[in-house]
Formats: structure tokens, C-alpha cells, sequence
């Protein structure tokens, strides 16, 4: 199982997985399973994630900020806000500093990644993780557990970039002649959701989760989980 390579029953891979698996980190977050992916949506629970890093490549760039909320369709309690930095094993490029406004000084005294991963792991075990792009959280996050565990993590993403392809091809978007931006903020802009600083890990994770509510609240209530997951 890899990122170009995902499972079918992604309950019966966590399962295996959770007997094949070393790393006692990993091991939980298997045993925890995939939230009842036959569940309306209304009752998942939900966690919205967000990594920023050194550039676009996960074999030789690095993570250096990770964000998560916890959330449900109605409310996003902040006290459930968690916020990594992570000192990368290269220097900053001066494209990704302009990008994550993330500066030498402010990871100078940041712990690697290794040393928090299982944190968040267990922040996002047994929930359903969501993201806004899967083609950059997926590989990374693949990446980091395969240098710190040498074992997989893949899990089921729910990516709020993906149902709002599927929602502005619908008919009543094909007026507009071209298909509109795709981008975080662009999403939330069409509905009328406050804009706020981009490229920022916990704020994205944010933005994600109030995009979710407000895609579910516009198009797709009632809505089941699996009729949602892209990937």
C-alpha cells in the first residue's frame, strides 16, 4: 500500500496493517480503525489538517508546520486546536519563506518532526482526517513515517478540494464558461466565507473545516461518508 497504491476496504488494510505494524505509534492509530465510513456525515467524527513545508517534492523536502481542529458539521472547538513546528533537516528555501512566512529564526530552536509525529497521530486516530488537496498531504505525511517508523501511515482523506471540483461541474456552474479557481481561498470565497491569511498550518486547518460545513450546508446535507471520500 502506497500513495499511488490505495486500498479498497480501507477497514480491512487498517486491520491488517494494525498486526503487521512495529512501531507502537502506528499500532494504535491501526487499532483505532476508520470512523463508520457508512455513517452519515453529520455524525463522523471529523478533524481538519494542514501541513506547511519546504518546498513540493516529499522525497527530499520536509514538513515544517503541521495544524489539525477538531470539528463536526455544526461547531469547530477551538480548544481542540493543535499547532506544530518542526525544524527541517535543510535550509529554508527563499520561495518557501515567502509562501509559509515560517523564518530560519523561528524554527532555529524547533524539535524535529520525529519527535512529535506519534502526537499527532493520536490527535487524528479514529477520526476522518480532512484536507484541502490530498496530492501534497498524502505523499508527505507517507514520507515522514516511512523515515521515522520505516512503516506506511495512509488513511482515508477527505478532500475539500475534490468535492468542490464535483460541485462547480454541476450543471449550474457550466454558465460561468470556465471552471473557477480551486484554491482554498477562492472556495471559501464563493461561499461568502471570511478570508484570512493563507499558508499558515492551524489557519488553513481552519479554513478546511469551515469550507467542509459550508459545502455540506450548500449541497450536500444528508450526505454519507463514503459518498464523499476521494481518496
Amino acid at each position: 500500500m502506497t500513495p499511488n497504491n490505495l486500498p479498497e476496504n480501507w477497514q480491512e488494510s487498517f486491520a491488517e496493517l494494525a498486526q503487521e505494524v512495529t512501531s507502537p505509534a502506528l499500532k494504535r492509530f491501526y487499532e483505532a480503525g476508520v470512523a463508520g465510513l457508512d455513517a452519515p456525515l453529520k455524525d463522523a467524527p471529523l478533524v481538519a489538517l494542514d501541513i506547511e513545508t519546504t518546498g513540493l517534492d516529499p522525497s527530499s523536502d520536509d514538513i515544517i508546520s503541521i495544524g489539525l481542529v477538531e470539528f463536526n458539521l455544526q461547531t469547530i472547538p477551538l480548544r481542540s486546536a493543535r499547532y506544530w513546528l518542526a525544524k527541517p533537516h535543510g535550509p529554508l528555501t527563499a520561495e518557501s519563506v515567502a509562501i509559509h512566512e515560517i523564518t530560519h529564526s523561528e524554527i532555529q530552536d524547533a524539535p524535529r518532526l520525529s519527535s512529535f509525529l506519534d502526537e499527532v497521530l493520536d490527535a487524528i486516530a479514529g477520526k476522518i482526517v480532512v484536507i484541502h488537496c490530498a496530492a501534497i498531504e498524502r505523499p508527505f505525511l507517507y514520507e515522514a513515517a516511512m523515515k521515522h517508523y520505516g512503516e506506511p501511515l495512509l488513511f482515508p482523506m477527505l478532500d475539500t478540494m475534490a468535492l468542490e471540483a464535483g460541485i462547480i461541474h454541476k450543471p449550474w456552474w457550466q454558465r460561468f464558461g470556465r471552471q473557477p479557481s480551486l484554491r482554498l481561498d477562492s472556495c471559501r470565497q464563493r461561499y461568502n466565507l471570511p478570508r484570512y491569511r493563507a499558508h499558515q498550518a492551524l489557519i488553513d486547518a481552519l479554513s478546511c473545516a469551515e469550507l467542509l460545513q459550508a459545502q455540506v450546508a450548500h449541497h450536500l446535507e444528508d450526505t454519507r461518508i463514503t459518498s464523499t471520500m476521494s481518496c
